[in-house]
């Protein structure tokens, strides 16, 4: 079996030989077991399914919450002449209906597709025409409520798992604690005997990690420019505020760093665009909030600065994960300044709001959705926080609703709607009290990180409930 997966490695993807334990799992998936793999960012996971993919008989259907990455993977597959595709809110009606035509004639080997495809009664109908060899779950980490990017249709995985009638199962992702674990394994409707666990640790030898600890936006200046100075390549520095990210950008500007900029309030257009400027160059910098990210695998990312800290080790570690593919030394950078800390306190509060206020936003909604839907965003706020611009609560109630299926459409295309009831968790402010704390924790814990006097990869593997190596050698470049 290993020669002929070695072979079938290098005829569909060009490489000559497996990374880590990727052979272990792909063995474990064509002898019909499930997995749930955890590698490090960059490590190569996508192969894991993609392989056993073009082995077995019918199809793979991969699951991921991503919808700006799903080309971008199916565009690199096809180019390999394998036979991918995608279905997802991007496509047009008519570019959907063909697709589903298609699926239903037995055409593809790999499909994917978001969670929430499964809300829709016409891809359930064309899906049960098709057998699925392999599910891949791909970021399982948003099947956990207590994970840091949760997504509710992801708990419905084991509903959906029957509806594909209980295929092999693998569930990939870089960061999961082990409850996260736990829940994974139990939101999948698997037992934890019944699940091949391959854990490849979270450590990348070439990552050196740093803090500098600083006060006001001068020494964070000072600071940049010399990290800018020392490190050649290319570099991400990364910031909470998109206001903050401008400010330091024309400061760059007046001290003539060359740079691009990229956040969530720039057209889809811009985005695209600054994203491959910054793929296709060899030495380039981009200030960025947290939407950069998704689709970066470039391979010669020399340093990563958060200029601002981040609300969990979760997400710190999956941005510093984008550095030092290529296997070559690379430098990551938390500037630490106490006051930032009060971003992140905000961020809690906005994106917390209690049972009461999800209360309201329903009854406001159920009963004035034409009105909302006429006069948009701004009048939706003004009926639940009373003209504070500064409150962003209505912000996070219509994407959370959103996302548990209450509703669908877009308050800016004037055509969202109601399709189902409040959830119980919602109205349970006890359950909203436990989120809230769950985040504080989080929260907490990256401070302990950016306070710590000891090796701060040791501090990430136990958080991650890993074992640190009894001799790291980037502990002397940690402290």
């Amino acid at each position: 079996m290993t020669d002929s997966l070695e072979n079938k490695l290098f005829e569909y993807f060009g490489y000559k030989q497996f990374r880590g334990r990727q052979k272990e799992a792909i063995e474990a998936i064509l002898q019909k077991q499930h997995v749930m793999t955890i590698m490090p960012t960059g490590s190569g996971k996508s192969i894991i399914y993609q392989l056993p993919a073009l082995l077995l008989p019918d199809l793979t259907l991969v699951i991921s919450p991503l919808i700006a990455l799903m080309k971008d993977q199916v565009d690199v597959l096809r180019r390999k002449k394998i036979d991918a595709t995608f279905v997802n809110s991007s496509l047009t009606k008519s570019e959907r209906e063909k697709r589903y035509q298609a699926i239903g004639d037995g055409q593809y080997k790999i499909l994917y597709v978001t969670p929430e495809r499964f809300r829709k009664k016409e891809f359930l109908e064309i899906i049960a025409k098709r057998k699925i060899s392999l599910l891949a779950v791909d970021e399982a980490h948003c099947i956990s409520e207590w994970g840091h990017d949760f997504r509710p249709d992801y708990t419905r995985l084991n509903e959906i798992r029957k509806v594909l009638n209980n295929p092999v199962t693998i569930a990939l992702t870089a960061t999961a604690t082990p409850e996260v674990q736990k829940d994974i394994v139990y939101q999948l409707g698997l037992k934890e005997e019944e699940v091949h666990q391959i854990h490849e640790g979270i450590d990348r030898p070439n990552l050196f990690l740093q803090v500098q600890s600083l006060w006001g936006e001068d020494e964070k200046l000072k600071a940049i420019l010399e990290l800018i100075k020392q490190h050649r390549g290319s570099g991400i520095i990364y910031f909470v505020l998109i206001k903050d990210l401008s400010n330091m950008s024309e400061l760059l500007h007046r001290n003539g760093v060359k740079h691009l900029v990229y956040h969530g309030d720039l057209e889809a257009q811009q985005r695209k665009s600054r994203q491959n400027q910054f793929m296709n160059n060899e030495n380039q910098l981009v200030l960025a909030t947290n939407a950069f990210g998704m689709g970066i695998d470039k391979e010669n990312i020399r340093f990563v600065i958060h200029a601002q800290i981040p609300g969990s080790l979760e997400a710190y570690y999956q941005e510093i994960g984008r550095a030092g593919r290529d296997g070559k030394d690379s430098i990551c950078t938390l500037l630490y300044d106490e006051m930032d800390l009060n971003i992140q306190m905000e961020f809690m509060k906005w994106n917390n709001p209690n049972a009461e206020f999800y209360y309201r936003a329903y009854q406001l909604l159920k009963g004035d959705i034409e009105r909302i839907n006429g006069e948009g965003l701004e009048y939706f706020k003004e009926q639940l926080t009373y003209k504070n611009r500064r409150d962003y609560r209505a912000e996070t109630v219509l994407g959370i609703l959103d996302r548990w299926a209450v509703t669908e459409g877009d308050i800016e295309k004037k055509n969202l709607q109601i399709i189902n009831d409040l959830p119980d968790k919602l109205s349970d402010q006890e359950y909203l009290d436990v989120k809230l704390k769950n985040e504080q924790q989080k929260l907490y814990k990256m401070m302990m990180y950016a306070k710590l006097d000891t090796c701060r990869k040791s501090y990430i593997h136990e958080y991650f409930g890993l074992k640190h190596a009894e001799r790291c050698m980037a502990c002397d470049n940690d402290l």
